[in-house]
């Protein structure tokens, strides 16, 4: 049993075929890495981590996310050019640190992917709803909530809200989008990061002259008395949840069985979409908090069309709002992509049934797995706050990226001389203890029930592999041809 655990990948060993199609080609992997990373992070999570933890040095804490996430990066990047396989850090862990590893990083990024869809959609919700109202269409409150929520109605009386509906709607739209085709939907994905990017130039032209600098002042907020509300140490609470706005190149490292040329192209569009995401995002946040009071952000779903009404210019809002509506399906995209990768990549080793890695004959899309996706995503984003879905997805994108920067420290004594298409400088140690220790640190810096829920995830993990995943994976077979290896 012992040595079942640890049993490894071989790097050398070809991949085994996806049946995907490869459409993907550099510029294609940096605009999805850009449009999921350029999202719910900053069109939401700034606004909620300033206005609940960082105050107007919400531009620190995406700086300090955005360094730890790039050494990270530069762990990611070494490792896709050395295994192109669409697991991410679940096929690096394989390789390098063995199968009881893998497991846990994939059960988690499972999470990972699952809550940050739903996270993305509720943001979207808070949006679509603003953009609506500019146009004089209210939908019933009770429909834009989790249940129990209070909500006042039209007519005053307050009552209990049913579940958020517009986050199914959106879930639905891109997952149909998914299963028609991935070099259809990636023409899609490239036309609406085109469209993001002007908005945020739009946005940024029309807010610098309203910037208010007493509003920095001072930039990071006294502490309360209460770890982790503002301070610095509310600057680290605020990071740790920026992490979600950094799964981006994470999301690149998964299409790799859908890339033409793996080796080469995703090291550099992982750096490309990280060096360009944190800057924007250094720069938009303190945008957004230079216009409007951080208190105002606290559980505000939607700053910017909050800072949009207060820069009061109704036509641009409309279409800042609209275009900021059409944005988030790049975000979504990417992340529904990226899941159903997973489970494909999981399902193929045998840790996963095999109705995780069934492909639509017409479209060579997992549409089973994306189904399944929607359903899940579509509960917790109806059910559950923005809050505790950011920071449940930041967890685990943090434990991932931890357990990437120990595989290359692995590899680097284990295969020294295994082909690298980047290798990261500064050594083994260098940029992979850097990384482990700033997302440690952020980890860290993390409520005791984000904690607990992620403790109780892996706990239901450890009984799907023993019950199961240890049973079934298609190693043991390797290691013991007179088992059987059912499908």
């Amino acid at each position: 049993m012992k040595s079942s655990l640890w049993r490894k990948k071989t790097i050398t060993a070809p991949v085994e075929p996806s049946g995907l199609k490869r459409v993907f080609d550099t510029w294609q992997l940096i605009a999805i890495g850009v449009g999921v990373t350029i999202g719910a992070g900053l069109f939401s999570l700034t606004g909620v981590a300033s206005g609940l933890y960082a105050g107007s040095a919400i531009p620190l804490s995406f700086l300090i996310a955005g360094i730890a996430a790039s050494f990270a990066g530069l762990c990611y990047a070494e490792l896709s050019g050395m295994i192109p396989s669409g697991g991410s850090a679940y096929s690096y862990a394989y390789a390098a640190l063995g199968e009881v590893v893998a497991w846990v990083i994939g059960w988690d990024l499972i999470l990972e992917y699952t809550v940050s869809t739903a996270a993305v959609a509720s943001s979207w919700s808070g949006y679509i709803v603003s953009f609506l109202k500019g146009w004089g269409i209210v939908i019933d409150p009770r429909l834009l909530h989790p249940p129990m929520t209070l909500v006042t109605l039209p007519d005053g009386q307050t009552a209990h809200a049913w579940f958020n509906a517009p986050c199914l709607f959106i879930l639905w739209l891109v997952t149909f989008m998914l299963t028609r085709g991935v070099k259809e939907s990636a023409r899609m994905n490239g036309l609406v990061v085109a469209i993001k990017f002007c908005v945020l130039v739009g946005m940024i032209i029309a807010a610098l002259p309203h910037i208010n600098m007493a509003h920095f002042h001072p930039f990071i907020a006294p502490n309360t008395g209460q770890f982790g509300i503002f301070g610095f140490s509310g600057v680290m609470r605020a990071a740790g949840m920026a992490f979600l706005a950094y799964i981006g190149f994470d999301i690149v490292s998964t299409a790799a069985q859908d890339t033409k040329n793996p080796q080469k192209s995703m090291p550099f569009a992982i750096l490309g979409s990280l060096i360009i995401c944190t800057i924007i995002y250094v720069a938009f946040s303190a945008v957004l908090v230079g216009v409007v009071d951080y208190h105002r952000f606290a559980n505000d779903p939607s700053p910017v069309a909050t800072v949009m009404d207060v820069i009061n210019l109704p036509w641009l809002g409309l279409l800042i709002k609209g275009g900021i509506c059409l944005g988030y399906l790049s975000v979504l995209y990417g992340l529904l992509m990226g899941q159903s990768r997973i489970l494909l990549a999981m399902a193929q080793d045998g840790l996963l049934p095999a109705f995780f890695r069934r492909l639509n004959p017409k479209s060579h899309t997992p549409v089973p797995s994306h189904m399944l996706s929607f359903l899940v995503s579509g509960a917790l984003a109806c059910c559950l706050p923005i809050n505790i879905l950011a920071d449940m997805a930041s967890i685990g994108t943090l434990a991932a990226f931890i357990i990437v920067c120990a595989g290359v420290i692995a590899l680097r004594f284990r295969a020294p001389h295994a082909p690298r298409t980047f290798r990261l400088p500064g050594g083994p140690w260098l940029i992979p203890g850097l990384g482990i220790l700033s997302c440690g640190s952020v980890m860290l810096s993390m409520s005791l029930v984000t904690w607990m829920r992620l403790i109780i995830w892996l706990a239901i993990g450890a009984v799907i592999y023993f019950a199961y995943s240890i049973k079934h994976s298609h190693l043991r077979t390797k290691h013991h041809p007179t088992s059987s290896r059912p499908d």
